[in-house]
C-alpha cells in the first residue's frame, strides 16, 4: 500500500516539475507574482466590460418591450 502512495507522489512531482508556473521563481515578494496579478486584472476588467454590455442591452430591451406592449 505504501509503495503505491510513494509511486503516486513521485509521479505527481515529476508532472508538476514539467508545468510552467505563472511566476518567476528567481524574484522575491510581490514581483514574483507579476504575471499572475496582471492576468487577474485583465480577467477582472473583461468581466466588468462584459457585465456592463449585458446590463446595457438588458435595460434597452426591457424598455423597448415595455414600450411596445404598454396599452
Amino acid at each position: 500500500m505504501f509503495s503505491k502512495i510513494r509511486k503516486f507522489t513521485t509521479e505527481v512531482r515529476v508532472e508538476l516539475s514539467k508545468a510552467q508556473w505563472p511566476w518567476d521563481p528567481t524574484q522575491k515578494g510581490f514581483r514574483r507574482y507579476k504575471e499572475l496579478t496582471d492576468s487577474t486584472v485583465v480577467v477582472f476588467i473583461a468581466m466588468l466590460l462584459l457585465g456592463g454590455y449585458i446590463a446595457f442591452f438588458d435595460f434597452v430591451l426591457i424598455n423597448v418591450v415595455g414600450f411596445l406592449t404598454h396599452p
